[in-house]
């Protein structure tokens, strides 16, 4: 059940009282805590009264570009949170981070990478102001990452073994990252699926260290993996999947070892929601049509 008691297992002891919050916390400027705790233990006295309550119901947009901030909030409440640590990549700008929230609002900590240099200052700068005194506690690199880098870069930032959260998005060799990562063992990991691919076939783009989605195809529907393509790696790492934001964007797996019990495993098909900004204009069938004949591998 969602309650105070569960949201407090995933914060630091020092911020899990109200009266231990640094002042700009107990006013609520800039920091969403408390208030965060509140919305979701009403959202859940309110539909606990369906009897069927699903992982969608409780998505909320705090930093995050969809409803993942609530997602993310309502799964640790139910498996909790170990190390509070979290590494996240293709952050663009750091405005819009699925683990800004976190940690800004919840105190976590972690590493942020970014490709793109002016992107990744500009996020230096948002989280220097956003977190003060504890900026040092979430480290930006600017980086390309790639499945032959990645476990070198997560060991040289200090990432090594269980961390709670590991997010993806990077448009492009999303699933072979994720496939090489072996440096840490995260416990729920978020990766963006492509939509378009529907939910039928496990699929992903060619490996291509250089990988530019639009310079591949102009429609830019050709990137990442289908949802079954994640689903079939994950089974592999020993994760399940819990569900996808209800725009159709990002996936959310939890750790066999950790979540069982806790939240329950979704197939493909009931996870899955088409990408809604692409539909709003083209439709599924004539996203994937666009890109039917490029160079796909199966998994």
């Amino acid at each position: 059940m969602l309650n105070a008691k569960n949201i407090a297992r995933f914060l630091p002891k020092s911020l899990r009282t109200l009266s231990q919050l640094p002042r700009r916390v107990r006013t609520l400027e800039g920091d969403l805590q408390h208030l965060c705790a509140l919305v979701l233990r009403e959202r859940y006295a309110a539909l606990a009264a369906r009897q069927v309550v699903g992982l969608n119901d409780f998505e909320m947009k705090v930093y995050s570009q969809g409803g993942e901030d609530g997602l993310l909030l309502y799964i640790f409440s139910q498996i909790g949170a170990a190390s509070r640590c979290f590494v996240e990549f293709g952050i663009g700008d750091g405005r819009q981070c699925n683990t800004a929230n976190l940690s800004i609002n919840f105190g976590w900590e972690g590493l942020l990478m970014e490709c793109d240099q002016q992107k990744a200052d500009t996020a230096r700068q948002f989280y220097a102001e956003k977190l003060a005194q504890r900026a040092p506690s979430v480290q930006i690199a600017h980086c390309l990452v790639t499945a032959e880098n990645i476990n070198q870069i997560l060991a040289h930032h200090g990432l090594i073994g269980e961390i709670d959260l590991l997010s993806i998005d990077i448009d492009g060799n999303d699933y072979w990252v994720w496939k090489a990562i072996t440096t840490v063992q995260p416990r729920v990991v978020l990766v963006e699926y492509n939509a378009s691919l529907g939910t039928e076939e496990a699929l992903t783009v060619k490996y291509d260290p250089n990988f530019d989605r639009f310079a591949k195809h102009p429609s830019g529907y050709y990137h990442g993996a289908s949802l079954a393509a994640f689903a079939t790696l994950a089974r592999s790492k020993g994760y399940y999947l819990v569900g996808c934001n209800s725009e159709g964007v990002n996936a959310f797996f939890v750790r066999e070892d950790v979540g069982r019990q806790k939240l329950r495993a979704l197939s493909v098909q009931e996870a899955y929601f088409p990408n809604a900004r692409r539909t709003a204009r083209v439709s599924l069938n004539q996203q994937l049509a666009l890109i039917r004949t490029m160079d796909f591998e199966r998994v």
